[in-house]
């Protein structure tokens, strides 16, 4: 879904960034333009973006505790 009208930005822009290392929605906000226009996708960029960081966070965690059995 597109989450930034003003630039385009949608929720998959946002995980990607997300899984590309981008921790900090301010760094975010400066590599896609999302919530730096008009700001009314300021809340729902944030949720995406905390919840993408939350996901990332846990399967990093559970990608570290499983053996590797190659």
């Amino acid at each position: 879904m597109i989450v930034c009208l003003c630039h385009h930005v949608s929720d998959r822009d946002i995980r990607r960034e997300v899984s590309a290392g981008t921790s900090c929605f301010e760094v975010l906000k400066d590599k896609t333009r999302v919530a730096s226009s008009c700001g009314s996708c300021h809340d729902c960029a944030r949720e995406l973006f905390d919840q993408a960081c939350a996901s990332a966070c846990c399967a990093g965690a559970h990608h570290e505790a499983q053996p590797n059995l190659v």
